[in-house]
């Protein structure tokens, strides 16, 4: 008599299966001092004791009900904040890239504004190391750095074409302050009247009535992003406007 799916679910054994360890890494970006920059924690246990690594975590089966809810939980631990932004970028899994044995993690990319976080309490182990191409000076745990690499190339991918650098400002910016985010990330000055134009055309940011910025010149005038949960696409890509 063939079973109903109740009743094979009812009699299935779980352990039937080998099962590799689980967790999720996170890929941290801010801008800091007009560099780009990644959260790196220093491992406090083996293995890798003493090395630097993206933060994360293993995936907890009675508190996740997802793997982004996983990363978010692992936010929350870290940083003790919320990102404005979390994308999922790939997962990774093989028997070498952790000596403990065979482990898939699932990484995601976070960006947050320099000033929504300080980490002054614990710079011993918690530090936003600058990035230099696609790393960082130092030799990361398990395969961090490839992972790492990875996130680079998505992110300076992703801010050809979409309005992305917008979490990682505070909530009112200027236009100057978001081309340098730009500029930076993409490694390479943009002409100013075409980045200005590009951003206006797409509707993507509205002027805070009233609200200047003093600075050395004149002062500028104050934007917000007009819709966090709309994804905004340009139709060319931001680079083509390189100076």
């Amino acid at each position: 008599m063939e079973l109903t799916e109740a009743e094979f679910l009812r009699c299935y054994n779980v352990s039937l299966y080998e099962k590799p360890s689980f967790t999720v890494d996170l890929v941290i970006f801010t801008v800091r001092d007009e560099q780009l920059r990644v959260l790196l924690v220093k491992r406090a246990e083996h293995p890798f004791k003493d090395q630097w690594a993206l933060p994360g975590g293993f995936l907890d089966l009675q508190c996740d009900d997802s793997v982004e809810n996983c990363a978010m939980r692992k936010l929350v631990e870290k940083i003790g904040i919320r990102a404005p932004y979390l994308e999922q970028l790939k997962t990774y899994g093989s028997r070498e890239r952790d000596p403990r044995g065979w482990t898939a993690t699932t990484v995601y990319f976070a960006l947050m504004a320099s000033n929504s976080i300080s980490l002054e309490k614990d710079q011993e182990r918690v530090r936003w190391a600058p990035v230099q191409g696609e790393g960082v000076d130092k030799a990361l745990a398990f395969d961090h750095a490839h992972i790492l690499a990875d996130a680079v190339v998505r992110l300076r991918s992703k801010l050809e074409y979409t309005h992305i650098a917008v979490h990682l400002l505070p909530e009112a910016f200027t236009l100057p302050e978001l081309q340098q985010i730009y500029e930076i990330i993409l490694q390479q000055p943009l002409d100013k009247s075409s980045f200005r134009r590009r951003v206006v055309q797409a509707g993507m940011l509205e002027e805070i009535a009233g609200k200047l910025r003093d600075g050395s010149g004149r002062p500028a005038q104050l934007y917000r992003f007009r819709d966090y949960d709309r994804k905004t696409f340009f139709p060319r890509s931001i680079s083509r406007y390189a100076r």
